[in-house]
This record gives C-alpha cells, structure tokens and sequence, in this order.
C-alpha cells in the first residue's frame, strides 16, 4: 500500500494535539437521531403556499407560449428563478429545511476537507497566496469547520496570504453564511450590482467575498471545495428510440391543464444533436452542459494558477440513467409536483467531468466517501474527540454522527470525492525522468491509503 507523505502525519497529530488542549472541542451539531426526529415533524407540517401557485403558473404561462420547454430550463426556473426561485428566499438546509449535508451532520467533515487543503498547499511547495474558494457553501458550515484548521494552523500558514471567497446565488443564504463566518451582515460593505456583491472580514481576521459566478473570483492559486453542488445544475435528459436520440421535454397535461407531464420531443433538438456521445450504451442518459463548463473554467484556473479542485456529490462513472428527483421534508418529492417548494437533484456523471477536463488537468476518483474521509484519517478525529468529552450524550452525538457519513447504507457510499489537480502534480514512479530531477511527488491525500 501506498503510504501517505510525513507532512500529513504531522497536521494529522498537529489538529489533534492542538484541540486536545481545547476544554470544549465538539462544535454544536445535531445528533443523527435529533435530526430524523426533526425530519419527521418538518414533512408532516409542509405545506403548499401561494409562491408554488406563481411558479407553476409562471411554468404554464411559458409552455404555452414557446412550446415544451427541456428539463434544463425547468430546473433552472424552479431552483433559481430571482423571483420565486427555491433557492432565492429560503434556508433550505437542516432539519427545517428539505435535506441535510454532511458538514452540517458532523464537524470533521469540514476540518478534514481543511486538512486536505493545507496538504495540497504543502505539497505545492507552500505558495505566499492561498484562495479558498467555495462553491454552493450552503449555510457555510463547511467553510467554518475548514478555517478553524486554518485557524489552528496558524503557525504554518502565518507567512501566507490567505482569503475566502464564496460563490452563491442565493440572497438567504448568504445572509446565513454571513452570520457563521463574520461578524454579521451589518459588518459587511455591500453592492447588490457588483461582481462581488458582498465583502468583509472572517472572525478569525481574513478577507473574505461573495460572487454570483466564478468567473468573477479573483485568478491566483486556489482551492476550488464544491459540496452537493454540481447536483443541482440543470441537466438534458435523453431517451433512445428507434428514430435515435429525443430529448426529454416538459409540457402540459392535456386532461389536467393545471399540471405538468413529461413528453419526448418529436424530432431532434439542437441538445439531442450536439450533447450526446455516438458511442454511448446506454438508452437514458442525462448530461450538464453547465457543469461541462464549470469544470473546463477550474481546469483553466489550476492550469495557469495553480491549486486544485474537489468535488464532492452524489454520483457515478457514466453508469446510471435516470437520476432526476425532489426532496422535499427530507423525503422524495415528485418533481412536476409543486415546482418551487422542493430541491431537485440529478446524480453528477463523473465520467463527463472527466471527458470534460482530459488533457488539461488530472483527475482522481471518484472514491466512495467512507473511503476518502478513511484516508483522511477520520477514525483518529473521532477518537480524539470522544477523549476530550466526558458527557455522554456528546459522545453519542459524535458516534452517531460518523456512522451517518460513514456507513456504506447511508452516505458513506452514496457520495463520491473527485479531485482536478496540475498535470504535473503527480509522477509516475517508473518516470525515469523524474527521478533524475529530483524526489517523486508524494500521493494525493485522501485518494490514497493513510498509514498512521
């Protein structure tokens, strides 16, 4: 087995033994039990209001007049509408909201993401600037735990010119993440019409920034952190039949005009002709050309600037066919079904992103996330954790906690690390080459085995 560089053993030992000295190290999580008990009463009490009532009309209004829309335009309405978008008004996450992340679920999640970080930046030879950029960061709980690594660490990065920057849509959840990170949105100095609409100070003294696009973060060596948020991209679905290629599209049930249904469009659409792959198997397929995008933009960024990228999401190696669902209440939700009030999601095809990037940067993964974090060396965490408590109930809270990212029947399966990283980061070792030139690049953190 591939054993893992010195330097990680020591940030492993050096986050342990400094919270070790903390008289309180457990951040404030639900426990797993809490938080299904608090699913269970959030569906039951759910109900349907006068914004969903504007989206489906809104839906309608626009099938009547340009025709079926694809099923990219109805996520894309539905999630981030800057009316009555789901995303736009609301904090979604948690037990109240509609699903649960694993950052929110357990601390360690956040800090190991951190440590992976801070091992990539050793391994770049400890660059003077360092971005951490964050994708979709949710109600920015993840962002928290991976700066308190920061934080803790400070000793190494003192010399370093560390800023966050925050890419999210949402106005609510902005605000939330606002409230975490900072000193609170009356500490910030706004401008809705900017590039960067929002701009401040962590609590623990950096810069940090919010932008509606990553095109307009700042180049410069960077961490690219994307957590559940390629998911809920807008995606193309395809059926094949024995015309070829049809794409999948939304109409109106003709019996029943107040609802929706999905219908194949009769011919060739300009996606059905130019997203799909000749030599495909499958007879459904499902394909993000947003994500295509994104991940050719952080391909450009690490090429030119160095850094790396990691993608954790549900999803698969170009394996499966129909993904697309709701979640609403933490339980599947039809999705024509009350547009508005409920996430939509569509599992990432990894095997795209790949295709996406080949020749650019290299990929690693993906890995099951039981097997990345295991390699971050999630189980000594935990056991330091569980030391520096003596409540019971804390120490329940942590186990349970672990078992809900780690086991297999759980997320430990379902969600998959993926990582974009400079071609030249890793080298082989039968590259001669190399070995004349000086030492072999040490492995990947995470993708590779960890020995303690």
């Amino acid at each position: 087995m591939m054993r893992f560089f010195p330097e990680l053993k020591r940030l492993c030992a050096g986050v342990s033994s400094y919270i070790s000295r903390k008289s309180s190290p457990v951040c404030g999580r639900l426990w797993a039990g809490q938080w299904m008990r608090s699913c269970s009463r959030t569906s039951q009490i759910m109900k349907e209001g006068s914004q969903d009532n504007i989206m489906l009309k809104h839906l309608i209004s626009k099938i009547k007049s340009t025709g079926p829309i694809s099923v990219a335009e109805y996520m894309r309405e539905v999630l981030t509408n800057p009316v009555t978008g789901y995303y736009q008004h609301r904090d979604v996450l948690g037990p109240q909201g509609d699903f649960i992340t694993s950052p929110e679920i357990s601390q360690i999640f956040g800090e190991l993401l951190g440590v992976w970080c801070i091992s990539e930046w050793m391994a770049a030879g400890k660059p003077k600037t360092l971005q951490l950029v964050e994708l979709g960061p949710g109600r920015g709980t993840l962002a928290s735990d991976a700066l308190r690594v920061f934080s803790q660490l400070n000793s190494m990065l003192k010399d370093s010119e560390i800023s966050v920057h925050l890419v999210e849509v949402s106005p609510k959840l902005g605000e939330v993440q606002a409230q975490l990170l900072t000193e609170g949105e009356q500490h910030l100095r706004h401008d809705p019409n900017g590039a960067i609409y929002k701009t401040g100070t962590t609590k623990t003294g950096l810069p940090i920034s919010w932008y509606k696009d990553l095109q307009d973060v700042p180049r410069g060596f960077s961490f690219y952190i994307a957590h559940e948020f390629f998911d809920v991209l807008p995606i193309h679905k395809f059926q094949k039949t024995k015309h070829g290629w049809r794409e999948i599209l939304i109409d109106i049930e003709p019996n029943s005009p107040e609802k929706l249904r999905f219908v194949l469009a009769p011919h060739a659409t300009l996606a059905s002709k130019t997203l799909i792959q000749n030599d495909d198997e499958r007879d459904h397929i499902e394909i993000c050309p947003e994500a295509g995008i994104i991940v050719q933009n952080l391909a450009s960024r690490i090429t030119e600037d160095g850094g790396a990228a990691l993608i954790a999401d549900y999803g698969h190696n170009g394996t499966k066919t129909d993904t697309f669902r709701g979640f609403r209440g933490h339980q599947q939700h039809d999705v024509l079904t009350a547009p508005g009030t409920a996430d939509l999601t569509a599992d990432v095809d990894f095997s795209y992103l790949r295709q996406m990037t080949k020749g650019k940067v290299t990929s690693l993964g993906p890995i099951p996330q039981h097997e990345f974090l295991k390699n971050m060396g999630i189980d000594v965490r935990l056991q330091v954790l569980l030391r520096n408590t003596s409540d019971p109930g804390t120490c329940t809270g942590l186990i349970d906690a672990y078992d809900m990212i780690m086991n297999p029947e759980k997320m430990g399966n379902r969600f998959k690390f993926f990582a974009l990283l400079p071609c030249d980061r890793l080298i082989s070792s039968n590259d001669t080459r190399s070995i004349k030139h000086g030492p072999i690049a040490p492995p990947v953190a995470g993708f590779s085995e960890l020995q303690l």
